[in-house]
């Protein structure tokens, strides 16, 4: 059978959590007959891990696993059903601010801070909670929320100085999302940003105590080998082989929604019924042709992200104790100006995470690329002795935001990501550095702007009415379901929403979602149980 013959009811692009969890329902219902193209060789997508020529695995973006659905544990449980195969862990998160470690999240924090910049948040927390309880009006912008919870008003930071919001709000998120804060929405935030409680700070602060476990991932889980791509390698391992079309077969070229007719590149043909596409909405677009689809994806905005990996041996500094993340905000004086475009944004351990994992294919000792990278870390060097050789490898994962409003100088970024991480005491200044990472995706993360939920309310059913369900991390734009529980769960509920007409909570009733456990279905059962939800039933229709 050639691929010009083929005609499925379900084609899939895209083989990441998305793609995979649309396959992995369509072939537990099998009511439909279904293929899944992707045009890489290895499944995963934005969740998969890379490994250096030196041996060192390095995940292509801070993930890990925590849920909000019990089919998805399932899954996963199936594909790593052996008590060996995760890790849980209790995260252990920081922000680096004014040369202090303050625990995340930094606002229910601010205890931690030297006695100035506290008296400032505290300060600017009081003015914030008075200016929000006479106010009427919602906060227009994430700019706005963040002065509303936090302060930090014009007339408050010329007469005492910097409050939360400059201090760390702005200034971080700028360095994650590579736009101004005042440009976003604020629907977005949900789990996603701590809304401090004033009575909750004054408490810390004077009892001195942190406030840590916040958010859905406080408990997470994490694969003991291959990173977090060998989770969807082993879901696809679940999956029948024939219905799966990986690397140069699977790769597409043009997208007819006219004759639901997917182009594959060499010329093949495979026709569908109804189309589940992960790939990013805007390339879609492309793909297809369609000059109105074009425009409208135009106006969604979005940054690219550098994942930058440093491979090191040798003891991690005292100070970095127990810590798996670390958020990087203002350091000291002289590298937030040298460093304010390039720095990371987050800074993983991975071995905190993984310790099985920290060096899974060295057979044998690496030479020292560089025993001081500042004055000159490319500078290949002689190997040291045997005895120092041989202490442990490992490895730390940094990511890097860029867009048009925050360049990057792409030659030098690995060498300004270890002065930034050297200038914060995350390694050492006399670190030995081992293997170098980096890679660059064009589409990082989906920014949630002013404009992007009009732009969706648009193009998302314009796609549906051609038989199109564009879901997933960038098929559907919603970072606040971007999640790999969030991905594939929109695969899920796409299919059942093919088959069974079947409502796409994820897609859209994030904060519902979000706001609950959302056990909704299991896979020995495989069938939908909606929880009690105060909307129209119409659209609950199954």
């Amino acid at each position: 059978m050639t691929y010009s013959d083929i005609c499925v009811d379900v084609l899939v692009i895209g083989a990441g959590p998305t793609g995979l969890g649309a396959a992995k329902r369509l072939n537990q219902l099998n009511e439909a007959s279904w293929l899944l193209l992707d045009s890489s060789e290895t499944p995963g997508g934005l969740a998969s891990t890379d490994i250096t020529e030196e041996g060192f695995l390095y995940d292509v973006g801070g993930h890990v696993i925590f849920s909000h659905y019990k089919y998805f544990d399932d899954c996963l449980n199936e594909a790593l059903p052996r008590e060996g195969d995760w890790y849980t862990h209790q995260r252990v998160s920081y922000v680096r601010c004014k040369n202090v470690w303050v625990p995340y999240p930094f606002q229910n924090n601010i205890g931690m801070l030297p006695e100035g910049d506290l008296v400032n948040c505290m300060m600017g927390m009081i003015d914030a909670a008075l200016e929000a309880s006479v106010s009427n009006e919602k906060p227009r912008n994430f700019d706005e929320w963040i002065l509303r919870m936090m302060g930090n008003f014009l007339i408050y930071t010329l007469l005492l100085g910097e409050g939360i919001a400059n201090l760390f709000m702005r200034p971080y998120n700028f360095k994650v999302w590579a736009v101004p804060t005042a440009e976003m929405q604020c629907e977005w935030l949900g789990e996603r940003v701590a809304a401090p409680d004033l009575k909750t700070v004054i408490r810390n602060v004077i009892l001195q105590k942190p406030e840590g476990n916040w958010g859905p991932n406080a408990t997470f889980r994490f694969p003991a080998r291959g990173g977090t791509g060998a989770i969807w390698i082993a879901v696809a391992d679940t999956l029948p082989k024939g219905n799966l079309r990986l690397g140069a077969e699977g790769a597409v070229e043009r997208v007819d929604a006219e004759a639901k007719t997917v182009i594959l590149k060499g010329g093949k043909t495979i026709r569908y019924r109804s189309l589940v596409s992960t790939m990013p909405v805007d390339s879609l677009a492309e793909r297809m042709g369609d000059e109105e689809l074009v425009s409208l994806t135009k106006v969604l905005s979005y940054s690219a992200t550098h994942i930058v990996g440093i491979g090191l041996r040798g003891v991690r500094p005292e100070n970095i104790g127990d810590k798996c993340w670390v958020s990087l905000v203002l350091v000291t004086l002289a590298a937030a100006l040298i460093h304010s475009n390039q720095l990371s944004f987050s800074f993983t351990f991975l071995k905190m995470i993984a310790p099985s994992t920290a060096q899974p294919f060295l057979a044998t000792i690496l030479p020292t690329i560089s025993l001081r990278p500042v004055s000159g870390f490319l500078q290949s060097e002689e190997p040291m002795e045997a005895g120092q050789m041989a202490m442990k490898q490992r490895r730390a994962l940094t990511e890097i935001s860029e867009s048009s409003k925050k360049a990057v100088n792409e030659s030098r970024i690995i060498e300004d990501t270890i002065k930034g991480c050297i200038n914060t005491n995350l390694i050492g200044a006399n670190a030995e550095i081992v293997s170098t990472y980096h890679r660059r995706f064009d589409h990082g993360y989906p920014t949630p702007t002013l404009e992007r939920d009009d732009v969706l309310k648009q193009l998302l059913p314009k796609l549906q009415a051609k038989g199109i369900y564009s879901r997933g991390r960038f098929g559907s734009w919603k970072y606040e379901v971007g999640n790999q529980d969030h991905s594939f769960m929109l695969g899920v509920e796409a299919v059942d929403n093919i088959l069974r007409e079947d409502a796409e909570l994820t897609l859209n009733y994030p904060n519902f979602v979000n706001g609950r456990a959302n056990v909704e279905r299991s896979l020995a059962e495989g069938k939908t149980v909606l929880p009690t939800f105060p909307a129209d039933q119409k659209l609950l229709k199954r």
